[in-house]
């Protein structure tokens, strides 16, 4: 039993000692007979009602025990429902920083791939001599996506220097009719890389000046390309594969400040014509028109060729046209007199039978053709 069972048993005995109490005090002078039937009475009675609070007690014990079950139970799958939810939830995170973690590994790799190809791509740069094949593949890498293959050629031989007796080979040249554009890949960078980071003024117009004269140098070098009584046009593209110094020098940012006479210019008087990648592409764009105006040209002429030939076909055939008609007016003059005279044999074949042998001869004339 519980306390409060207890509790509820002690209270009902100390009751019932009471009543008993009570009892004798005003029974004391009954008789004894009737009084222990009394008592027993009162005990039958005290241990009625002890039974009764017990079972009761019991029953209302056990309701709350059921009802405490019901609510342990509910609140155990309202945990186990959060808990389900929680690791759940819980699984979700850890998967997704997992595969976070995995594109982070991945991202991480190809950073670092990509900073040790961008590290040989300096190391290459830093090499003048690898630097120029980098400027001849990108050079040779547009002419290819823009050109046909049979309108270029790469390292084309020019000729040689008069002077010195050098072979003069361009980069690339560009075919275009009879004549040959040549094309030098130059790539002046170490000092233009020095300029850039210069700060001070002194300095940076000091290294302005370096890179300047590496330029003319390059510029002087195109030129010697340009030998028209060779088959060459009047001009060469010196390609410059650097983005960043082709536009510092279209825009005058470099050489202009050395003195007045800034390196576009002296590439102009000079009959070279500066290319970065973008606008190469643009110019070869209008070379390729020109190459199929070109192609439609000789396509026209050869059209022209086979008409000429044509014509000549249709005059002979005229001409055998002709005598065909000719000997067919001919055929038909001789068939209409051959069809006259069997007809005079047939009426004197009936003359000399006096008709009864006549010869009826049924043969028409053929219209003679008309010959124009």
């Amino acid at each position: 039993m519980t306390t409060e069972t207890n509790i509820i048993l002690a209270i009902g005995i100390v009751t019932i000692f009471f009543l008993i109490y009570i009892t004798l005090k005003i029974t004391a002078g009954s008789k004894m007979q009737a009084s222990q039937n009394n008592l027993d009475q009162l005990l039958q009675i005290a241990k009625e009602d002890i039974h009764r609070s017990a079972s009761e007690n019991k029953n209302d014990l056990l309701v709350q025990i059921q009802h405490l079950k019901e609510q342990m139970d509910q609140s155990m799958r309202h945990s186990h429902s959060s808990l389900q939810k929680q690791f759940e939830q819980t699984t979700n995170i850890v998967q997704d920083v997992t595969k976070r973690l995995t594109d982070l590994d991945r991202t991480n790799k190809q950073v670092l791939d990509f900073s040790s190809q961008l590290q040989d791509l300096q190391n290459i740069l830093k090499n003048p001599k690898q630097r120029g094949v980098l400027g001849e593949y990108w050079l040779e890498t547009l002419l290819q996506n823009v050109l046909p293959q049979e309108s270029y050629k790469m390292q084309y031989k020019i000729g040689s220097d008069e002077k010195t007796g050098q072979v003069q080979i361009a980069d690339a040249a560009i075919f275009v009719r009879d004549q040959i554009i040549p094309i030098d890949a130059k790539f002046s960078l170490e000092n233009y890389n020095r300029m850039m980071e210069a700060n001070e003024t002194g300095e940076r117009d000091k290294i302005e000046k370096l890179f300047k004269a590496d330029v003319k140098r390059r510029i002087d070098e195109t030129s010697k390309y340009i030998q028209p009584e060779k088959g060459t046009m009047n001009f060469a593209f010196m390609f410059i594969p650097a983005e960043g110094i082709y536009y510092n020098l279209l825009n005058a940012e470099v050489g202009s400040g050395v003195n007045s006479n800034n390196l576009v210019d002296y590439a102009n008087a000079k009959h070279v014509m500066l290319v970065s990648p973008t606008s190469f592409y643009a110019y070869l764009q209008t070379v390729l028109m020109g190459l199929r105006e070109l192609q439609l040209e000789k396509s026209t002429q050869e059209i022209l060729k086979r008409v000429a030939e044509l014509g000549k076909h249709m005059a002979s055939y005229a001409n055998y046209h002709d005598r065909l008609g000719k000997n067919l007016s001919t055929t038909v003059n001789q068939f209409n007199q051959s069809s006259g005279e069997l007809k005079k044999m047939g009426k004197d074949i009936g003359k000399i039978t006096s008709g009864e042998s006549e010869i009826v001869i049924d043969a028409e004339e053929i219209i003679r053709p008309l010959i124009d």
